[in-house]
């Protein structure tokens, strides 16, 4: 498996990670925790170090069953979890953010004994707090890392600004936003300042929810309940109709290639720079597989320039996410 640094830091991960979020939320039914625990065990055993988990995702379940499976391995692999939202058992509703000092240090204390740890690898602001200082926030991490409860300083969906500010209190290892073929927000303003500051990118959903494997279609629907999906407006039935473009794109390079349309599409992230780390995630072991695959991809500067003329010419349709969710973006 090949290796890659996470900006300028010392923390060394496989090019590919896995993100276990919808083995316990978010993408439909939890899947099974001894199906699940097999499956985070082939990625070890296939060579991926970097497993990304967060409190949010069950809430708690996920962390829990990532510490399970990772324990009789933890050694050799990098967990990535989160602090940043108020999962408190009285708070009514959707929960809010919380990133105030006090909360993140007891945060972590919970995340380390359902991770089955004594340290966590990389510790993420899931959103960015509006009400908290992200000196404030840098400056709690910055302490978890001195007591040695923490290895390295993350941030998700955070604007150029906010990273830089954190960045002079508590040096930050990886930025975390979603970033695919059809989510090319970063590349404005997040991935120039990683790369003056040496900070890694990790993408989430790198295969667009889904979308870019080519398969799904307008007829699919999600439920209400369990899949995020029902919700995003990329994924109305309209939506994906007019979204079709993107994926015949993607076939069309994948025949040319000889690769499946997810191949290229995480062939082209893990070509833009050295230090991006995609996390697709996945709940069955032959999408793991195709997944890895993509590391074989090689995709030479005439097919990334040929890919760029392409999209440029394609208009994506729908938000990537709801309006409540795009709130809690930093910009």
């Amino acid at each position: 498996m090949q290796k890659r640094k996470l900006g300028k830091s010392d923390l060394e991960a496989s090019a590919l990670g896995l993100g276990c979020m919808a083995m316990s939320f978010g993408y439909g039914p939890a899947t099974g925790k001894q199906e699940a625990i097999s499956l985070i065990r082939a990625a070890v055993e296939r060579g991926i170090t970097f497993f990304d988990t967060a409190e949010l995702y069950g809430p708690f379940t996920n962390e829990e069953l990532v510490g399970e499976a990772l324990a009789p391995c933890r050694k050799q692999v990098v967990i990535a979890t989160k602090f940043g939202f108020d999962l408190a058992a009285d708070v009514v509703g959707a929960p809010g953010l919380n990133s105030r000092p006090e909360h993140i240090k007891q945060v972590a204390e919970a995340s380390l004994k359902r991770l089955k740890t004594d340290v966590i690898d990389l510790f993420y602001q899931h959103r960015v707090d509006p009400k908290v200082p992200i000196e404030e926030v840098a400056g709690a991490v910055k302490d978890l890392i001195q007591q040695g409860k923490v290895k390295h300083f993350g941030l998700s969906e955070a604007g150029a600004k906010t990273i830089r500010r954190a960045h002079a209190v508590q040096p930050v290892t990886a930025v975390q936003s979603e970033y695919s073929l059809w989510t090319r927000d970063p590349e404005v303003e997040v991935l120039p300042v990683c790369e003056e500051l040496g900070i890694g990118f990790v993408p989430w959903s790198p295969l667009g929810q889904g979308f870019l494997t080519g398969k799904l279609d307008a007829a699919m629907t999600f439920d209400n309940k369990l899949d995020l999906r029902a919700v995003f407006p990329r994924f109305t039935p309209e939506a994906r109709n007019a979204n079709q473009p993107v994926v015949d794109l993607i076939r069309t390079i994948a025949k040319r290639k000889k690769a499946t349309p997810v191949q290229i599409a995480l062939a082209w992230l893990l070509a833009q720079k050295p230090w991006i780390v995609p996390i697709p995630g996945t709940t069955k072991l032959e999408h793991l597989d195709e997944n890895i695959g993509a590391l074989g991809v090689k995709l030479t500067s005439d097919d990334l320039r040929d890919i760029g003329i392409a999209f440029s010419k394609i208009m994506v349709q729908g938000t990537r996410l709801p309006e409540e969710h795009m709130k809690l973006i930093d910009r």
